[in-house]
């Protein structure tokens, strides 16, 4: 028993240690912006080219990624199929795309507003720097972005279909391989790699308009964040008849869980628990929030739009209509593949942001940053707007009830 008492002490401040991402990431720009005072312009080097490896290698890793992940989410929805699933998959859906052309058009309204001076000066540097890496392993992807969704839409749906369990186990392995991957290697490294790229931009020269545009960003998005949640209870709220300020104070105990925890996952039981005192039947609520927590994240596409738009709009990109908006789309599919863990939006996203907005590795490091800077923000957006998806089910569930009723 002595043993057992002597333990837990020791295990406990183990767990009471342990830093999240948000503070390694914090610290990382932190150390690049400082360490490029004084780094001779050698060592410098060497961090580009451990930035051009890693880049290299998440090139090559995003499209096993998006099958990874993509197929087997198809699939295993498919294996509850039914009308409350398809009705809270597209209610889902449909709220996270709206949540993204909603940051998209807030954010051509205030950012010339807001931000002028910040854009101004980002866009006059180049961002294809001068310091080059000493050496680079090119990492070619096995097939495009555009090539891996097309395969995961086919494995995925053809699953739902298939009876024999080989190439279901051997899809779900698969997906625990990328978890792994995600979890062990790329989550671990990303500070590492953000550190690389404020050094870089220290030592050119560039950290003070990326700073200065980074904290208006924050607070651009952390306002979007609280009118997207006010306006999704006040639909759930005229939907279920109930009064939606107080229905989103019921759920404030999930929004701050997630802040701590950064995981839509981790936080669960939280959002499952102040959901049912809002009303929701249990069966209800317990087939919704798990579900939501996967699919719905309203709060990350919001956050990734709203970066990319700045960083586009800065550099003189393209940031039209025409090209956000089947970027948002493919987003809101990518978003379900997205894994419950702190980053995993932004990981699963990154492959599509190269593709169809055209971030180099640099701006791309600049998308991570920025996005981790506020990963909390987001994920506590996510399962309090799946609180309100489950107060539209839960009335649509009550409806068909009294009908199927009537009927019998």
């Amino acid at each position: 028993m002595r043993k057992k008492q002597t333990n837990i002490p020791f295990n406990m401040s183990k767990k009471r240690f342990k830093i999240g991402l948000l503070p390694k990431v914090l610290i990382a720009i932190a150390l690049g912006i400082l360490f490029s005072l004084f780094l001779p312009e050698w060592a410098v080097r060497i961090f580009i080219t451990i930035n051009s490896i890693f880049s290299n290698f998440l090139g090559l890793i995003i499209p096993l990624l998006i099958i990874g992940l993509i197929a087997p989410g198809i699939f295993e929805l498919g294996k509850g199929a039914g009308k409350l699933l398809l009705i809270t998959a597209a209610i889902a859906y449909f709220s996270t795309i709206f949540s993204g052309f909603f940051s998209y058009f807030t954010a051509k309204w205030s950012y010339p507003r807001f931000l002028g001076d910040s854009l101004t000066s980002l866009g006059n540097i180049d961002m294809s720097g001068g310091l080059q890496p000493y050496f680079t392993i090119e990492m070619e992807p096995i097939m495009s972005v555009t090539a891996a969704l097309v395969i995961a839409f086919v494995i995925g749906l053809g699953l739902t279909s298939v009876k024999g369990e080989t190439m279901r186990n051997f899809m779900l392995d698969f997906k625990e391989i990328i978890y792994i991957v995600i979890k062990g290697v790329i989550i671990p490294l990303l500070p590492l790699f953000i550190f690389g790229i404020f050094l870089q931009m220290g030592a050119e020269g560039k950290v003070s308009a990326i700073m200065g545009m980074f904290i208006k960003i924050i607070v651009i998005i952390f306002i979007m964040h609280i009118i997207l949640l006010v306006m999704q209870f006040v639909v759930a709220g005229a939907i279920a008849r109930k009064n939606p300020f107080k229905a989103l104070a019921t759920m404030l105990p999930a929004y701050m869980t997630a802040l701590g925890t950064q995981s839509s996952a981790a936080t669960i039981p939280v959002t499952l628990a102040q959901t049912i005192k809002n009303g929701v039947r249990e069966e209800v609520a317990g087939f919704v929030i798990p579900l939501c927590a996967t699919i719905h994240l309203a709060g990350s596409i919001l956050k990734i739009v709203a970066c990319a738009y700045a960083i586009s709009l800065s550099l003189g990109m393209n940031v039209g209509l025409d090209l956000y908006a089947g970027f948002i789309l493919m987003l809101g599919v990518l978003m379900v593949a997205a894994p419950g863990v702190p980053g995993g939006a932004i990981m699963a996203s990154i492959g599509l942001i190269a593709s169809m907005l055209g971030f180099d590795p640099s701006m791309q490091g600049l998308m991570i940053a920025l996005y981790i800077a506020m990963d909390s923000f987001g994920t506590a957006a996510n399962v309090t707007g799946d609180g309100a998806i489950a107060l539209v089910i839960n009335t649509i569930r009550a409806k068909s009830s009294k009908e199927s009723a009537v009927v019998q």
